[in-house]
């Protein structure tokens, strides 16, 4: 077959938006939707790029194919070059203190907070198996829908590795202190029904509904008053981080920020002449 001839590479994430909604697939199926360093610069450039589009009013992330959601991060893909050892001077070590801090940083650390600080909601549709990080991308989404075939892994203990990428942040957040650390130590498989039952699933519907079910939630939240469920987001996401006064404290500012935006007046407006409000997002 000549060059010419080939096809192009299949992109690793789809990105396509449509009445409000944004649908973001990781599309490396052949590799259990994990995800390489280039493919995670594109989520959080997406992620960050969604704040700010006004087109963009709710955002669903799913992995593509019937298997998996997403299996962690790809192994040995190539990351970004690191400086030869020839260019280093006598006696410089190749990998000095803090190297393995630094990549977790920016890397792992940094998707989960793309999604946590995306001011658009963002749904997870979990259609198959969540390992490591995958784990931690579905949590960190607003609201997590999944298959009922899906399960959960904190595979981290298996490799002998410490939990990373906000896990231990967002376990103990979300299912308590010795939930996390059952999750953690032991590596399990959870199954989606479990996962559910614990808290760490919204709802589990049959695989063939999931799209529908992640579209109708997406729908609504996109017909929802846009500005106030990104305070709404900020305010939840801060409440266990700081003291009683600093939440209310930032509850105030919310509101306030809030009744400066088109919503919050048609809100009000709307209450008043006793019919639905009509939201546009801003």
């Amino acid at each position: 077959m000549s060059a010419q001839s080939e096809q192009p590479p299949e992109p690793e994430l789809l990105w396509e938006v449509a009445e409000g909604v944004a649908r973001m697939t990781l599309n490396r199926p052949q590799a259990g939707n994990s995800i390489t360093p280039g493919q995670r610069g594109q989520i959080i450039d997406r992620l960050g790029e969604a704040s700010a589009d006004p087109r963009v009013r709710a955002v669903v992330l799913t992995g593509a194919g019937d298997r998996h959601f997403c299996t962690g991060a790809a192994l040995g893909a190539p990351a970004a070059p690191a400086a030869p050892a020839e260019d280093l001077p006598e006696g410089l070590p190749e990998n000095p203190a803090g190297t393995v801090a630094r990549a977790i940083a920016g890397g792992a650390q940094q998707l989960v907070s793309a999604v946590l600080d995306c001011e658009k909601p963002v749904i997870a549709a979990v259609n198959g198996t969540a390992a490591g990080i995958g784990c931690h991308l579905a949590y960190a989404c607003d609201l997590v829908l999944a298959a009922d075939h899906a399960r959960f892994i904190e595979v981290f203990v298996r490799r002998g590795l410490v939990v990373d990428g906000g896990g231990a942040y967002l376990l103990a957040r979300l299912v308590g202190p010795q939930k996390a650390k059952e999750l953690v130590f032991f590596g399990d498989d959870l199954p989606a029904a479990d996962a559910e039952r614990i808290g760490l699933v919204n709802r589990v519907v049959p695989a063939d509904e999931l799209a529908g079910a992640a579209g109708a939630w997406a729908a609504r939240l996109a017909a929802g008053p846009t500005v106030a469920l990104g305070l709404g987001k900020r305010l939840i996401n801060h409440a266990l981080d700081g003291d009683r006064a600093a939440s209310l404290a930032e509850e105030a500012l919310a509101a306030e920020i809030n009744m400066t935006s088109e919503d919050g007046r048609e809100g009000l407006r709307a209450f008043v002449e006793r019919r639905s409000p009509r939201f546009r997002g801003w």
